[in-house]
């Protein structure tokens, strides 16, 4: 059987955009609308805060409004000896919080810890707080990019992205990265702080892998392309799935974000 092709546009922040015609002004930040600000909830199952800051995040996202936000949420791992080993827990992502750490020039590692564009840092259960940072992040358009999907076998899914960027690089030159998360995850958790709590999570993210490398100064009108391939689980599901793409500078500062809803049948 020939692999499958599935595509289609990313949903919000981005739905309807297109590439830009030509004899269209270079500086497409002047006339595109502002896309979603990007919050990433550095958590963990064997923290006895973090299921607070899941419901607020949850709730963030719910409530913004269509697009307004996007919500990833990185399980890291260091909590794991404190009793309970969380299931979705990475090392990498542990390693993207300490960056965060330094590129924001702060003391140590937390959870819950939520980071707001890569720009600003609150703890994850201050609602009043994130919705602050969300309020002062910059809100750039949403990159014009087309994603085609192929199952190149059944335990792989293979993602094509290609388009333009819709703001122009700065800050040092850029990395356009993808997530795919799962949402609708429920654990009971048997030991450690949260033990004897049935958890819920979403937005967990499980593969984060780089479309493209972009040089400092590139325009609003820079076409990217580039495949990744995201090795499944078992038990995956499209239909709790989705993808989020992201434009990060040198500094860990986001660009524009475009989130895509997964096909039901790929």
């Amino acid at each position: 059987m020939a692999p499958r092709l599935l595509a289609c546009f990313g949903r919000r922040g981005g739905a309807t955009a297109s590439a830009p015609e030509e004899g269209a002004a270079e500086d497409q930040q002047q006339i595109a609308p502002p896309g979603p600000v990007l919050v990433e909830l550095f958590s963990s199952q064997g923290c006895a805060a973090s299921p607070e800051a899941d419901a607020v995040a949850a709730r963030l996202a719910q409530d913004s409004g269509e697009g307004a936000v996007v919500v990833l949420s990185f399980h890291v791992d260091y909590w794991d000896y404190r009793g309970w080993k969380d299931p979705f827990a990475s090392a990498a992502w542990t390693v993207r919080q300490k960056a965060y750490v330094e590129a924001l020039r702060l003391d140590t590692l937390f959870t819950p810890q939520v980071v707001v564009h890569g720009r600003a840092h609150c703890v994850g259960t201050e609602q009043d707080a994130l919705a602050q940072a969300v309020r002062d992040a910059p809100r750039y358009p949403a990159p014009a990019i087309k994603v085609t999907f192929q199952r190149p076998n059944p335990t792989t899914l293979q993602a094509s992205f290609t388009g333009t960027l819709r703001s122009r690089v700065e800050g040092g030159a850029a990395s356009v990265l993808v997530a795919l998360y799962e949402s609708g995850l429920v654990t009971d958790c048997g030991r450690g702080e949260n033990k004897g709590k049935s958890l819920l999570n979403d937005h967990v993210v499980r593969r984060l892998e780089k479309v493209a490398a972009v040089k400092e100064g590139a325009s609003a009108r820079k076409t990217v392309s580039g495949s990744v391939q995201f090795p499944l689980w078992d038990g995956f599901r499209a239909a709790k799935c989705g993808l989020v793409l992201f434009v990060q500078n040198a500094a860990l500062q986001v660009l524009g974000v475009q989130h895509f809803d997964l096909p039901d049948n790929v």
